[in-house]
């Protein structure tokens, strides 16, 4: 079977190289719903990729993009949800996927949310200046199964051109392991020579440090509200389906502290 991608994208002129490359690029905004009915005219298949935002908005946003999808005819909607996707998760983003994936469910036409595990690329902004002062400073948290952006990209696309893959949520789309911060501590400082030491930091002073350093307030709550989860163990769960789609073992977080050294 022969498949023909697109890419939707709010300013077409950042897409240049996709362009380049015979990908055909449409210019639409979760903002502008018509905009989104046009882009996806024609479209068999659309993968939605989740809003850089959180609450009411990104739902709304999110509905928008899946509204459009089938009012153009599209056949099957794929959307970037995540491992711990719940009503009641602690962290802001999770009840946004939950809400989008009901949303989703009610389409009435076949679609897929997959359940990516947590971004690895968090890491590196968690270690602060750990490198240099051998210092891992963070509120308390648990294992999060550090999954790379690379892996969960390439999965996405096998997906998409694999139709009736996986109905509805996929299982947790994760690396193999799950590691707290004490884990990674002990990782950078086998990479480095160096001893990194994991240092549990007050969550009220952790927070205002945030927003000492010029955080919003409302952000700083946010991504406490990550370490609260993981505490509660919401971002734990490891699982092979990742490995199984690529036809190879998932990568590890170690990689993306030896991108980042």
């Amino acid at each position: 079977m022969r498949f023909r991608f697109g890419h939707v994208i709010r300013d077409t002129s950042r897409a240049a190289d996709l362009t380049e490359r015979g990908v055909r690029v449409r210019k639409g905004d979760f903002t502008d719903p018509a905009s989104l009915a046009s882009a996806f005219e024609g479209a068999t298949q659309v993968l939605i990729v989740s809003a850089n935002e959180t609450g009411g908005a990104a739902v709304a946003h999110h509905a928008a993009a899946i509204d459009a999808a089938r009012t153009a005819g599209a056949q099957r909607i794929l959307y970037t949800s995540h491992q711990g996707a719940a009503p009641n998760s602690l962290f802001a983003p999770m009840p946004d996927h939950a809400a989008t994936e009901n949303h989703l469910a009610q389409t009435g036409i076949p679609y897929t949310a997959l359940r990516n595990g947590f971004y690895a690329s968090t890491v590196p902004m968690l270690l602060g200046q750990a490198r240099a002062t051998g210092e891992l400073l963070a509120p308390a948290d648990g294992p999060v199964s550090w999954t790379t952006h690379d892996d969960l990209a390439e999965a996405a696309a096998i997906v998409l051109t694999k139709e009736g893959l996986f109905d509805g949520p996929t299982p947790p789309l994760t690396a193999p392991d799950a590691l707290d911060l004490n884990e990674i501590a002990a990782i950078l400082t086998q990479h480095t020579g160096r001893t990194i030491r994991r240092v549990v930091v007050d969550d009220d002073e952790w927070t205002a440090g945030l927003i000492d350093h010029g955080v919003p307030a409302a952000q700083a709550a946010m991504l406490l509200g990550m370490f609260h989860a993981a505490r509660r163990g919401e971002f734990a769960t490891t699982d092979t389906a990742l490995a199984d789609l690529l036809g190879r073992p998932a990568a590890g977080v170690a990689s993306i502290l030896e991108l980042s050294a």
